[in-house]
């Protein structure tokens, strides 16, 4: 089918930030400008989300961050998520009620905050400049105020019941109602507490007055989380994890983070020639549906945090296992019950690029997980607490079982790629259990189908609805009913999806540096309000 592209991609010298807020672009730009690199400008951009677009981010949430030093030729990862409560176990909630299932929303949902950690280590390992210089774009933005974007406006309507949940939802709405696209929104208390963090460092959010409201919130509504359990939070430098996809060396932060999957994927699709198909055509989004349903069937259950059980990540991502799981994969029907393999021989979200003129690339991502995520705003704070923990599972045999002091399985994953040690591109897509198949396809489209950062963002996609082996496969509606029907009668469960639920395939963004040039190319998905801003 032939593809056109929505707008064009943004090229420049010194610098690209894409994210999917204008006004958190134009702030990382600005740090840029004034002498910060890549990781600066990174922080600075996930703080003026936090405040342009809450309903996705925020500090109440967990982070990860990809840095690729240009210097070095390295990339360096750090793992910003936080972990249960000390106190809460299967058994804490099968006494609560709990037996096979956590409500999404439910108190016990709130793991320990780690974005505040993770954005002080990015600008302490990687950064050049101090964390008030970083953060007073966002502290002028919530003091002033700012112009609502449409999209986000929808989102934060949606999210409204979830903000009614505790008793201080008025610090981020308007008399009892979400901002509307254009209205003007102040969130004073979470300048304030910007301030705090601008003084105290991570001291301003783990101890302190933010501390005391979290957990004056949470124990106000059963929930088990100490003044401990914040103090005790600590980050995790990661080795990223990697393949190589027909020359590109593709990285993403290890378990409990899910990047696996699109890496698990991305080895099965290696040996396919899609240059010879079709963009969006049958056998085109068949192989990668099938490749995804394979790979969801072993990160689903070997997805969990590798300090409390044992990852077999070498052995998931050998080359050996992918050929016999490409095996299982029928180029003529689809199969829906793909069982886990056997790898071992023993035992809402946002996400935004920068990449400075200097070549150094910082791929991040921020996220409370489902929307607002708990919705629960500690008195004072102006941000909500995530809902991380509904990942867990509560069956007392999986690997990703809730326990005590554990992280869980992690759905927001930054990605890099590296071509002959340089950098190739800084890229990132967002939405739960989307967002390794959004890897895999905006990859494919950048290397298979030679498109530019915004094409590849633009063209349409698939997603398995909930990240199983087994879901149903919407596609977006760009994609011809002749090929939704042909689909269908190989065996895929599949639906067409139009309008603002094409949210769910994932915004994201991509900025590529030609090596021979130091041009970069930006994009930033239409599926968000955001741009991609270069100087």
């Amino acid at each position: 089918m032939e593809f056109i592209s929505y707008r064009s991609p943004v090229y420049a010298k010194n610098g690209i930030v894409a994210s999917s807020q204008p006004l958190a672009s134009e702030a990382g730009i600005r740090i840029l400008q004034a002498g910060g690199n890549a990781a600066d400008a990174a922080v600075a951009t996930a703080a003026v989300l936090n405040v342009t677009e809450p309903c996705s981010t925020g500090i109440g949430g967990d982070c990860f961050c990809l840095f690729f030093d240009a210097m070095k030729k390295s990339v360096q990862g750090i793992n910003a998520s936080g972990r249960a409560p000390a106190e809460l176990s299967l058994e804490t909630l099968t006494e609560l009620g709990h037996f096979k299932t956590l409500p999404p929303y439910s108190v016990h949902t709130v793991t320990v905050p780690g974005a505040v950690a993770g954005w002080i280590d990015t600008l302490e390992k990687f950064g050049t400049l101090m964390l008030k210089d970083v953060l007073a774009p966002a502290i002028e933005l919530a003091d002033k105020g700012f112009p609502v974007a449409p999209l986000t406006a929808a989102s934060w309507q949606r999210g409204v019941k979830q903000l009614k949940q505790g008793p201080y939802a008025e610090e981020m709405l308007i008399n009892g109602r979400a901002p509307k696209a254009g209205e003007i929104m102040k969130i004073p208390t979470l300048a304030n507490t910007f301030r705090e963090l601008a003084e105290h460092g991570k001291q301003g959010f783990y101890r302190g007055r933010v501390a005391t409201a979290i957990i004056a919130l949470l124990e106000s509504m059963g929930g088990v989380m100490t003044l401990e359990d914040l103090e005790n939070h600590y980050n995790t430098y990661d080795e990223p994890i990697s393949v190589n996809y027909k020359g590109i060396d593709v990285y993403e932060i290890p378990p409990n983070g899910q990047g696996i999957t699109a890496l698990i994927a991305l080895n099965i699709l290696e040996e396919y020639d899609f240059t010879s198909m079709n963009h969006s055509s049958v056998k085109h989004l068949h192989l990668m549906i099938e490749a995804m349903r394979l790979a969801f069937a072993d990160t689903r259950w070997y997805v969990a945090d590798p300090a409390v059980v044992h990852v077999p990540i070498n052995e998931l991502l050998s080359k050996d296992y992918a050929a016999k799981r490409r095996k299982l994969l029928d180029p003529s029907k689809a199969n829906l019950r793909y069982k886990r393999g056997s790898p071992a021989s023993s035992s809402d979200t946002v996400y935004f690029a920068v990449v400075d003129g200097e070549g150094n690339a910082c791929s991040f991502i921020n996220s409370n997980y489902m929307g607002f995520g708990t919705g629960l705003i500690p008195k004072g704070c102006g941000f909500t607490l995530q809902n991380r923990g509904a990942n867990f599972s509560l069956k007392p045999n999986h690997p990703n079982v809730l326990a005590p002091k554990k992280r869980p399985y992690h759905t927001i994953i930054p990605a890099l790629a590296t071509k002959d040690k340089e950098l190739y591109a800084c890229f990132g897509v967002m939405g739960g259990f989307n967002q390794p198949q959004g890897h895999v396809q905006v990859l494919l489209n950048l290397i298979d189908f030679s498109m530019n950062s915004q094409q590849a963002l633009d063209s349409p996609r698939f997603t398995i609805r909930g990240g199983t082996s087994y879901g149903e496969v919407a596609l977006e509606d760009q994609i011809p009913k002749a090929t939704l029907k042909a689909l269908q009668r190989m065996g895929h469960k599949v639906m067409s999806i139009s309008g603002s639920a094409r949210m769910m395939f994932g915004r994201g963004q991509i900025i590529t540096r030609n090596p021979n040039t130091g041009v970069l190319c930006g994009g930033s998905s239409p599926r968000a309000d955001g741009i991609a801003i270069g100087w």
